[in-house]
């Protein structure tokens, strides 16, 4: 006879005069003890059977698609044990198994994947989707377009893997805000209803990766837990609270037909009053990767400044101390509404998102102001890492593009390790049981 420990407990069944019993096994990550019924001793009224527990230490399993660098895997944490992943990119896939191993991971287009691949039924699938066609600052395709129509393969396994009774307790899709009103709102509810349509509760929220680190990342996290999965009061709110229900997500929401609304929930989480970051700690300095500007590069830089972002240096320099700033550069419209390069400072200790360096959004240029002296560089990829979360063990790719491309494309690890911790762990853990021969 052997006992199987999943999450934090392990189940063994005992008839009535306390002898172990084999040959019956009930897995209650979908529907906990498939209808039996218990009396308050833990005894099964329809088989004379107790039910014992005793606490196990076993991980919970996840499958991560797109992966890239696997900062979901890092957010998520000791508790869960990642036993399929898969990403398309061979050079972000490097990363991936350069730190964790990767021997689950798997290097392909979605697309090309079939049910078969995947192993076993997993408590969480986790899927960072593309966002460029969902992206404001994109061309507008949303779930047709390209990149982000990867959503719908990535979907077609799930829903194999439910048909084949191998249904996840908890999905979790993570991409920008823009989402929310791609194609008004179109795309944000073909997601919801087809999560809803498998029989999942779900509910959306944004965490702005501000609130862990200094580093400004609003992200949209839309959670469903299948109808079968037991979920405490707790993890519900009543109606949507700011800081994870916005404005946006709220009007996201009313503009959902009914069938959706009544699928929907307002998840629960509480928010974090830990100290972040300071801004300059994680800066390097001697950065690795990166060269400082010549004096006629940061005078370029300083050129390209509105007279509002000259006035936010001038103030720096006044206050006669070491102070860090950061620079993006866009396109504006000068006095005479022509559209301009313009370099946009800011020195609120507060980075802002970071970006691919691809389809024309620059990246982060980092100004330090020493008075009269002003010096300036790119981000580095180490200081990139940091502003994701990325511990410093990571390895990071030897190419500057590779390295920027990996973090500004990840997630921000510690807002995955919050959803983790108040909301994906305990939900998966208080329903996982196993009742084993």
């Amino acid at each position: 006879m052997r006992s199987v420990g999943v999450g934090e407990f392990k189940w063994e069944v005992v008839d009535g005069r306390g002898n172990r019993v084999a040959g019956w096994a009930v897995n209650s990550a979908i529907a906990p003890l498939r209808g039996r019924h218990l009396s308050r001793g833990g005894m099964d009224t329809a088989f004379g059977k107790r039910l014992e527990c005793s606490k196990v230490n076993a991980p919970l399993t996840f499958y991560e698609f797109f992966a890239g660098g696997g900062m979901a895997r890092l957010g998520l944490g000791s508790a869960w044990q990642c036993t399929f992943a898969n990403e398309w990119c061979e050079k972000k896939a490097a990363s991936y198994r350069a730190y964790f191993g990767g021997d689950e991971l798997k290097i392909d287009d979605v697309a090309n994947l079939a049910v078969h691949d995947l192993p076993g039924s997993p408590n969480l699938v986790w899927g960072s989707f593309p966002c460029q066609d969902l992206s404001l600052a994109g061309a507008g395709s949303g779930l047709a377009g390209e990149r982000s129509g990867t959503f719908r393969p990535f979907w077609k396994l799930v829903r194999e893997m439910i048909s084949a009774d191998r249904a996840p307790q908890i999905v979790v899709l993570e991409n920008v805000i823009g989402t929310l009103t791609s194609h008004d709102g179109k795309d944000f509810a073909a997601i919801i209803g087809a999560l809803a349509q498998e029989g999942y509760r779900v509910g959306a929220l944004v965490m702005d990766a501000v609130r862990f680190l200094p580093h400004s990342r609003p992200r949209l996290f839309v959670v469903g837990v299948h109808q079968g999965v037991s979920v405490r009061s707790r993890f519900f709110s009543p109606e949507a609270l700011e800081p994870w229900h916005t404005k946006s997500l709220r009007l996201a929401f009313e503009r959902l037909p009914e069938r959706l609304q009544d699928a929907w929930v307002w998840w629960s989480l509480p928010i974090p009053n830990e100290p972040i970051p300071a801004f300059d700690a994680l800066l390097e300095e001697q950065p690795s990767g990166i060269e400082w500007h010549t004096a006629d590069e940061t005078e370029h830089i300083i050129s390209l400044m509105s007279p509002v972002h000259l006035e936010k240096l001038r103030k720096a320099q006044a206050l006669r101390t070491r102070i860090a700033g950061t620079v993006y550069r866009r396109i504006r419209p000068n006095e005479d509404g022509v559209k301009v390069q313009r370099a946009e400072i800011r020195f609120d200790q507060i980075s802002g998102c970071l970006r691919t360096p691809v389809g024309g959004s620059s990246r982060q240029t980092l100004v330090i102001v020493e008075g009269r002296k002003i010096r300036s560089r790119l981000l580095s990829p180490r200081e990139a890492a940091r502003l994701m979360g990325v511990p410093d063990d990571y390895p990071l790719p030897k190419k500057y593009n590779e390295a920027y491309h990996l973090f500004g494309d990840g997630l921000a690890v510690p807002v995955v390790a919050w959803l983790s911790k108040h909301l994906l762990t305990p939900i998966a853990a208080g329903n996982q049981v196993m009742i084993a021969a």
